[in-house]
């Protein structure tokens, strides 16, 4: 069928579609979310001071970039035109003075809203004001906006965040945007050309395996949020991920409990946003939190979600593919008790069948590191041997040699 020449220049004079910024997280975010600590009660010294910390700790040297106020940073009503206003006693130099600051340090900036009326905390949503809030924010210097799914009513996720898409796409900054709908309506399926990170599940809580419930939701441990969702993996891959909530290591769990928390978010190519006080964070913690094997696993350059292998005898073991050939694999004792491992590899055929790749320890040998110790294990022509303890980790990359 031919076109006239007016009906093309009908199709030609249509808007285009608004995407998503392009080219932005690649790899999983990193970096630090007030909430899980100070919930509401955050200020201007208190953001300034994590700055700081990010520098002389060294953790911008590892990797991690975004300082993200979540809810309370803002007044409690909207000024005369509608704008939102930061809480005159919280931030008194307001949200341009703190993003300049923290863009000194040569970090970047991040802020929280609701797509419903109000936020979880009671605050002024975007609900009708999706256009003029991303204006502010491009103008205020955000670089990332959590938004979250409070007070939506009959909203339709999809659309919802489809116009805080579009909505940041025309106030022309470059923002990655976090989706934060707690998996309720299956993100993974939908969310990639919107978001470029989506919250999978509900709120974490710092404890193992256990769940809190707080009347109409709950909160969930580390290995409640790591089981609840099934053929997910999918979905995850650069500039789109699947976000399994801000970390609690140095919340209040053992440091194996944290190393392996950090481990599996690692594995699972998750963001690494701590969520602790770095003021007070322990050596340990830092350690943890610095492991430059564990976070170079989470930032590799594929990509892929990492998946559970087996779970057997109170064991977990997790692999997860990475470039050059290369592989991460995590054994995780569940057992309140010490553990003797013992893995024979000629005994197990591991690959991923997702994305067509085999870990062929039977025709080439590959050198083992132990990335918590930093120290070389051998190769794959012997048995692994190594005494797991209580709720603790062995988070192993294996090389061709």
């Amino acid at each position: 069928m031919k076109l006239s020449p007016l009906y093309l220049l009908f199709i030609l004079a249509l808007p285009l579609q608004a995407q998503k910024f392009e080219n932005l997280a690649q790899t999983p975010p990193m970096g630090w979310n007030s909430w899980n600590t100070f919930a509401t009660d955050i200020n201007e010294e208190l953001i300034k001071d994590i700055a700081n910390q990010f520098v002389e700790l060294g953790l911008k040297d590892v990797g991690y970039e975004y300082i993200v106020l979540d809810d309370g940073w803002m007044a409690k009503e909207r000024d005369a035109q509608g704008n939102l206003v930061p809480d005159p006693k919280k931030f008194p130099n307001g949200m341009k003075a703190l993003a300049d600051y923290i863009h000194s340090k040569g970090l970047k900036f991040g802020l929280y809203n609701c797509a419903g009326n109000t936020t979880c905390a009671g605050y002024p949503g975007s609900r009708g004001y999706e256009y003029q809030d991303a204006r502010s924010y491009a103008s205020w210097g955000v670089d990332f906006l959590k938004y979250d799914w409070c007070d939506t009513g009959k909203l339709n996720a999809t659309e919802a965040y489809t116009t805080m898409r579009d909505a940041l796409k025309k106030a022309g900054r470059p923002i990655v945007f976090s989706i934060c709908e707690w998996g309720d309506n299956a993100p993974w399926n939908w969310a990639s050309d919107i978001g470029h990170l989506w919250r999978v599940t509900g709120d974490i809580i710092n404890c193992w395996d256990c769940e809190v419930g707080h009347g109409t939701w709950s909160s969930l441990g580390i290995w409640k949020i790591i089981n609840l969702r099934k053929d997910i993996r999918k979905a995850a891959g650069p500039g789109h991920w699947n976000d399994f909530d801000m970390m609690e290591v140095g919340n209040g769990m053992t440091d194996a409990e944290d190393r392996s928390h950090f481990a599996m978010w690692s594995m699972l190519a998750s963001p690494l946003i701590m969520g602790n006080d770095l003021r007070i964070a322990s050596k340990e913690t830092l350690k943890t939190l610095s492991n430059k094997g564990a976070i170079a696993v989470n930032q590799d350059a594929l990509g892929i979600q990492g998946f559970r292998f087996t779970n057997e005898d109170g064991i977990e073991i997790w692999i997860k593919p990475l470039a050059n050939d290369a592989w991460a694999m995590t054994f995780v004792n569940m057992h309140q008790t010490p553990y003797q491992l013992t893995f024979d590899w000629n005994k197990h055929q591991i690959g991923d069948n997702l994305n067509n790749r085999m870990l062929d320890t039977k025709n080439s040998t590959y050198q083992i590191k132990n990335l918590f110790a930093n120290k070389s294990m051998g190769t794959t022509g012997s048995i692994l041997q190594h005494m797991l303890q209580p709720h603790d980790v062995l988070m192993i990359k294996l090389e061709k040699q």
